[in-house]
């Protein structure tokens, strides 16, 4: 029985100050996840993509869990505008919430932060670090390139042999909405990754 997909990260940048078409497909991604019944989880913004995904998942009926650290942002989204707002202590706790919360996740257009929230949730599939153990997908939806140096910079440390290929496949790209969320359903799984050894029982 295929496990259906309950929520998505998404990770983008929170500057207005971006080509609207990176607004336009944040907003399209929020509204595609409403349709397909997904949570959509987030940092919990209100600028930029960040909040564009959040109004276009909102306005289309969908559920948005906004994740944030009390006091570190003047950005932060009001509770009242998305389904579910939690407040955290720092930036280490919201990315594990975050990880936590989502079966999967989905890259969009963005800076540092994002960058880093990217390669961390992939990096926790490699170790086997999300709950259960979980291998949860991450897709770069791109519509212009935006991630072409990131996949080039995947695949010269394989080929530098710095990276398994069975790792490189944790990171995926999408040109489409519906092909990102595909993806994440396929790569989707409770079972611990074949690369990853299993904890021993206690008191082994």
């Amino acid at each position: 029985m295929v496990k259906k997909l309950r929520s998505i990260a998404v990770f983008c940048g929170s500057s207005n100050n971006v080509d609207p078409s990176y607004l336009d497909l944040a907003s399209r991604v929020g509204t595609a996840l409403a349709q397909a019944d997904i949570t959509m989880v987030y940092g919990g913004g209100h600028s930029g993509l960040m909040g564009a995904v959040a109004r276009g998942t909102m306005a289309a009926g969908g559920c948005v869990t906004g994740v944030i650290p009390g006091g570190l942002f003047t950005n932060g989204i009001e509770a009242g505008d998305i389904t579910t707002l939690e407040v955290v202590d720092d930036m280490h706790e919201r990315k594990a919430r975050m990880y936590d919360l989502s079966d999967g996740f989905i890259g969009l257009p963005g800076g540092l932060g994002t960058f880093e929230e990217i390669f961390e949730a992939a990096t926790w599939t490699q170790l086997g670090l999300h709950s259960e153990g979980r291998t949860k997908p991450v897709v770069l939806l791109d519509q212009d390139g935006f991630w072409d140096g990131a996949h080039a910079l995947l695949a010269r440390s394989f080929e530098a042999g710095l990276l398994r290929e069975k790792n490189v496949s944790i990171i995926q790209p999408a040109k489409a909405i519906d092909e990102a969320i595909t993806l994440i359903q396929a790569g989707f799984t409770h079972e611990t990754p074949a690369f990853v050894t299993p904890p021993r029982n206690k008191g082994a």
